[in-house]
């Protein structure tokens, strides 16, 4: 099956999508809302200079945005899990002073939140990057305002895996899955989901490729921020339909 028909029927599809009011929209952080390759690669060199490992094909290394850190270093250079902490922390050197500026908004995301804000939509940041981290990166570029919660995993490499911490946002902040849906590029953010009873939205724009999120069969896929607004949005239904046909 192509890739086209195969978005075509999705559930729902995309032609004839109504999008739910959902009352909690979960944002991951990396790939969803900003690009953050050059300070993530940046870090990654870094650290592997340091461990005096050579890396021959850095343009591989976009594949360590989405999953936990310590797992990248251990799979890819085949350390052990003390050997790949050891990476990490490392890695954090760079990353804590200079990494997470090198980083920048995907087209949209401000209005988008704005958006969203204005519609008393109850926005969150679920990440598997250290809480401490995804604050300052999203205070630097001012979003912070828009979420009630910006959740991420601890420093000491707990909570990274993104089932665990869905689980751990719904027990600890009360929210009903239900009615809340997981938006993210990567595979790791639609299983998270899944495995949490709730409904997720891949963005394509980020680091996940399209093959990958309909693999995992999410709610939908959208391609930019246009489309997720209009997939979050409140408005009603002839203003959605509308906004498609634009």
């Amino acid at each position: 099956m192509s890739i086209d028909k195969a978005k075509q029927q999705m559930d729902p599809q995309l032609n004839n999508f109504m999008p739910p009011k959902f009352e909690n929209i979960l944002f991951d952080l990396d790939g969803t809302l900003t690009d953050p390759k050059e300070g993530i690669v940046n870090s990654i060199l870094y650290a592997l200079k340091k461990l005096d490992i050579t890396e021959n094909f850095v343009n591989e290394l976009v594949t360590f945005i989405g999953p936990p850190l310590r797992d990248s270093f251990a799979k890819r250079y085949d350390l052990s899990i003390t050997h790949a902490e050891k990476a990490v922390s490392i890695y954090r050197e760079y990353f804590s002073t200079k990494g997470l500026f090198e980083n920048e908004l995907y087209p949209g995301v401000t209005e988008l939140l704005e958006t969203l804000s204005a519609q008393k939509c109850r926005l969150f940041v679920v990440t598997s990057k250290p809480t401490v981290y995804a604050e300052r990166i999203l205070m630097h570029f001012s979003l912070d305002k828009y979420f009630i919660k910006i959740i991420g995993s601890n420093l000491d490499n707990t909570l990274t895996d993104k089932t665990e911490l869905i689980a751990h946002v719904v027990s600890t902040l009360g929210l009903d899955a239900g009615s809340s849906v997981m938006v993210g590029d990567r595979k790791f953010d639609m299983i998270g989901a899944r495995n949490n009873s709730m409904k997720a939205i891949g963005v394509t724009y980020g680091y996940g490729s399209l093959q990958e999120l309909l693999f995992e069969k999410p709610y939908l896929i959208v391609n930019n921020c246009r489309e997720l607004e209009r997939a979050l949005s409140r408005k009603s239904a002839g203003e959605v339909l509308q906004s498609f046909t634009q």
